[in-house]
């Protein structure tokens, strides 16, 4: 069995497409096709169910797959423990929410260049969850512990949410005292149907009769929305409080999350996934007073 067709095989299954497969693969889409085929016939079976709209695992490709992967970590490692004085380079693209990308993570990749010139870092605010296995990302920040798939996790910090207001908009409206004052306020929220983890439908938690008049799908865009005067919204309070126009209401009314850095078992031994890894364990750890 030859490993070089087993990788493009891997490819294949976590992209869902012979086609998708050989772009990432930086091959072409007949050449794609050939191994898998060569890979079948060596093991004699098929692994693949071929359709005009993608690909999808046998029962005996469902099996393979596991040892494929298998395989793929002993390879993995076997380069590693080769590389131990190369240069961590390559491309890691991370997939995080704009709360924790964009406002937090986003500013410090400039020290992550300086450690690693030879690495390019690919940063995709995540406006859903990331598959780790299809390798839409190397590396997810995740709002919720995953519970199913070969993942490694690891929490990264505890971080809170609650009620801003800018003061503009509190002089013209008024400042609630009560939950139940919210009703009579214009209140900035998340589009209820584009929220991809219940951990982020979170306005029950303030409000059972929270109704947003701005419903904005990012977490940026609640922030620069309150901050225009727009109304009420919830927002992470380590972004928030970077503003002192932004005034904190309800402060009894605090919600609480974790961001949890999340990778595919078959990566622990990449060492440009791993170098990623331990920069955002490392100054998450360093600025946890950030997060307070």
């Amino acid at each position: 069995m030859n490993w070089d067709d087993v990788r493009i095989f891997l490819a294949v299954a976590r992209a869902g497409q012979l086609l998708a497969a050989a772009r990432r693969l930086g091959l072409n889409h007949a050449t794609v096709a050939r191994r898998v085929t060569a890979l079948e016939a060596a093991l004699k079976t098929k692994l693949l169910d071929r359709r005009t709209n993608g690909c999808t695992l046998t029962p005996a490709g469902e099996r393979f797959l596991a040892g494929a992967e298998a395989m793929e970590v002993e390879m993995l490692a076997a380069a590693a423990a080769t590389e131990a004085d190369v240069e961590v380079s390559g491309t890691v693209r991370i997939g995080a929410p704009d709360g924790f990308g964009v406002a937090f993570l986003a500013p410090r990749l400039g020290e992550l260049a300086a450690r690693h010139p030879g690495l390019t870092v690919q940063l995709v605010p995540a406006p859903r969850s990331v598959s780790l296995s299809r390798r839409e990302a190397d590396i997810a920040v995740t709002v919720e512990r995953p519970e199913h798939g070969r993942l490694v996790a690891k929490k990264l910090v505890d971080y809170t949410l609650g009620l801003f207001a800018h003061a503009r908009y509190l002089h013209q409206h008024g400042v609630p005292q009560a939950p139940a004052d919210l009703c009579g306020h214009q209140l900035v929220g998340y589009v209820e149907d584009l929220v991809y983890s219940p951990a982020l439908a979170y306005a029950g938690e303030v409000s059972r009769d929270w109704q947003a008049r701005f419903e904005i799908a990012s977490a940026l865009g609640q922030t620069e929305a309150v901050r225009s005067g727009a109304g009420i919204g919830i927002l992470h309070s380590f972004i928030a409080r970077r503003d002192p126009d932004l005034v904190r209401i309800l402060p009894e009314k605090r919600i609480h999350r974790a961001y949890w850095l999340v990778y595919h078992e078959t990566s622990r031994d990449q060492r440009s996934v791993q170098a990623v890894a331990d920069f955002v364990t490392d100054i998450v750890a360093r600025e946890r007073g950030t997060f307070s």
